[in-house]
């Protein structure tokens, strides 16, 4: 019993999302996907959490809940604050202050669970792909994760809403799959698969044509030749495939590697069964049980995928975890004839760059910034920096706890001062902006420098760091736990991810565009902030930001033009000559007025300030934001 008791004490809470459709509860994809990769891993490390935002039972729900999970129900106000403040699936541990949030950060958790409790699931560590990166980088600006994560299942859910209008097209994203599914593979030590394939090729060939010359280009672009496949079954054990134990003949050998054969897809990722095929499945399972029904024809628009779907049910362990789930797997044959459904309509190219965008590529660049920065000061826009309030306040470095001291985060002595003095600009600054009983928000905490240290300074406040990185957020849920500090919480998760309410939000080096989602997250929240931007050079359009941001910027450079000045707003670096250093503070200063007026207009107050000394960071620039109501009431305390 005891043992029973302390394996529930170390066991992780995931909560998962149960919704109301047509009043009776559903799973949401990311819910069915979760729930999919633990019956396939067979992982028990986890007490199961349905919730729901109104009084429901799950009863109805029971053919798709793994019986082998342990399974309860649990109301929306009833959750956890760190929980209560991110999207869901989330992962709480044992200490209820570390949350993981997001599909793709809880399914990985859930793989290292599994590992953790069972070294010997190799098949299971395999789904995390060459050098374990498989869905790794957040959706922020990963075009793959955002399509896994975020686009298919809100394509096939938007789908599932309303299956029989005929005027709906296939989703641009389910149609980008299966573009992708027919572009040549890369993977590691491709060269010698494809040399294999060569020769296959040839003696395939030769054996059919013995009186004409092979012709490689003549394979189908299903892997019909079976070598993919075989590569890839070898890897799951399905088949006991012998490896080659003789070399190509010399004429292969000699082949070019730009000559090979490509590999074409065996999986959604290319040869190997991987995590993205497990969050796909659900999906396509429900997407493609629905065109079956309403709209067959559809189906030979997507022979790709149909082609993926049916090697997906061949893999060990997929059947069972299907059925587990309530998934009754087959291979939806499209009609040979008949007339073509509405949405079996193509999508232009142009729409599906729209939903599914590539990280915009930048111009060639050509010239320097100043005709850039003339246009800008001939239209009365110029660089303006607000003094700082504080030049001369640092924090009381030799009388705080080790823990504390930027060097616990592994860096150099010379970095451990200029991070020091990082950290001094913004804790006063959100010590003077911070009241008892606020949320601090630490964004892109990295390993806690910021986070830590305001932790201690603002004692009746609550801090939440939030990063994506496992390692770095764990590195400061070490240093945190040396200082025994209570009123400090971690997210690992997007920034997106994170709903909860707070007063303020800091960022120290937010890269590029992260600098502008801290500012519009906080804006969302009504939160003063205090960030400090760097990586002004990878600015550039993305799905939910354009630059420049505000009214008179855009009245009078064009986005080339801003771009101009966020290239040369990188050139600070210290080896860099005095002159060109002090136009690189320049545009500094005009890329971060746009971003003030931007957030103005939302009725902020905004100062734009150098930190002190300039010397502890090239990018040394902070923004200052507080709503004007806030500012006010700030102003009208001063005066009394």
């Amino acid at each position: 019993m005891k043992h029973t008791d302390l394996k529930q004490q170390q066991q992780h809470t995931l909560y998962l999302e149960m919704c109301c459709k047509n009043e009776e509860p559903s799973l949401p994809l990311h819910t069915s996907i979760a729930l999919f990769l633990l019956s396939y891993c067979e992982c028990t490390s986890f007490k199961v959490l349905l919730v729901s935002t109104k009084p429901a039972s799950s009863q109805s729900l029971r053919s798709q809940l793994p019986k082998s999970l342990d399974i309860s129900e649990i109301q929306l106000e009833d959750l956890p604050m760190l929980v209560r403040s991110c999207h869901l699936p989330a992962v709480l541990d044992e200490t209820g202050r570390y949350c993981r949030a997001g599909l793709a950060v809880v399914l990985r958790h859930i793989i290292n669970k599994t590992i953790e409790a069972d070294p010997c699931r190799q098949d299971v560590l395999a789904l995390l792909g060459f050098k374990k990166t498989c869905l790794k980088a957040c959706a922020e600006v990963s075009q793959w994760t955002r399509l896994c994560e975020l686009g298919i299942p809100s394509a096939v859910e938007e789908h599932l809403r309303n299956p029989t209008d005929q005027h709906l097209q296939l989703p641009p994203t389910i149609l980008h799959l299966e573009n992708k599914l027919g572009e040549p593979v890369k993977v590691h030590n491709d060269d010698k698969i494809r040399r294999q394939k060569l020769q296959q090729q040839k003696q395939k060939n030769t054996s059919e044509y013995p009186e004409a010359p092979g012709n490689p280009d003549s394979e189908s672009p299903l892997a019909s030749d079976g070598l993919e496949l075989k590569a890839a079954l070898a890897k799951l054990s399905v088949d006991a495939v012998p490896s080659p134990t003789t070399r190509e003949n010399s004429e292969i050998r000699k082949v070019k590697t730009t000559d090979l054969p490509p590999l074409e897809h065996v999986f959604a990722e290319g040869l190997y069964f991987t995590l993205t095929d497990i969050v796909l499945l659900p999906c396509i399972y429900q997407y493609l049980c629905s065109l079956q029904t309403h709209a067959a024809s559809a189906l030979a628009q997507l022979p790709l995928l149909l082609c993926w779907y049916s090697r997906v049910q061949e893999v060990p362990g997929v059947p069972r975890a299907a059925q587990s789930c309530g998934m009754v797997l087959s291979t939806p044959q499209a009609p040979r004839s008949g007339p073509s459904s509405p949405v079996a309509e193509t999508v232009p190219t142009s729409q599906l760059e729209q939903e599914c965008p590539e990280r915009t590529t930048q111009a060639a660049f050509v010239g320097g910034p100043r005709p850039t920065m003339t246009k800008l000061n001939e239209n009365g826009i110029k660089a303006v920096f607000s003094p700082h309030p504080c030049p001369a306040w640092t924090l009381p470095w030799d009388n705080l706890p080790g823990a504390i001291n930027p060097t616990e985060g592994k860096m150099s002595d010379l970095r451990a001062v200029r991070k020091r003095q990082q950290l001094n600009n913004l804790v006063v600054m959100v010590t003077e902006l911070a009241r008892p009983g606020f949320t601090v928000v630490d964004f892109c905490s990295g390993g806690g420098h910021v986070g830590i240290v305001l932790a201690h300074a603002l004692p009746d406040c609550q801090v939440i760091l939030i990063e994506n990185k496992e390692e770095s957020l764990v590195r400061a849920k070490s240093r945190s736990a040396e200082l025994d500090l209570a009123n400090i919480g971690f997210i690992q998760a997007n920034l997106d991810y994170f709903t909860g309410p707070f007063q303020i939000g800091v960022a120290l080096h937010a890269c590029g565009v992260a600098t502008d989602m801290v500012v519009e997250r906080c804006i969302q929240a009504g939160a003063a902030f205090v960030v400090s931007p760097c990586c002004y050079g990878f600015i550039q359009n993305t799905v939910k930001f354009t630059f420049p941001r505000s009214k008179r910027f855009q009245e009078t450079l064009s986005y080339k033009e801003h771009m101009v000045l966020c290239r040369f707003a990188d050139q600070t670096a210290v080896q860099l000559p005095p002159d060109r250093r002090h136009i690189g503070k320049q545009c500094m200063g005009l890329v971060d007025l746009d971003r003030s007026w931007a957030a103005e207009t939302h009725g902020y107050s905004v100062r734009v300030m150098t930190m002190e000394p300039e010397s502890c960071s090239p990018k040394n620039n902070m923004l200052v934001g507080t709503p004007l109501q806030e500012s006010r009431l700030a102003l009208t305390a001063s005066q009394q």
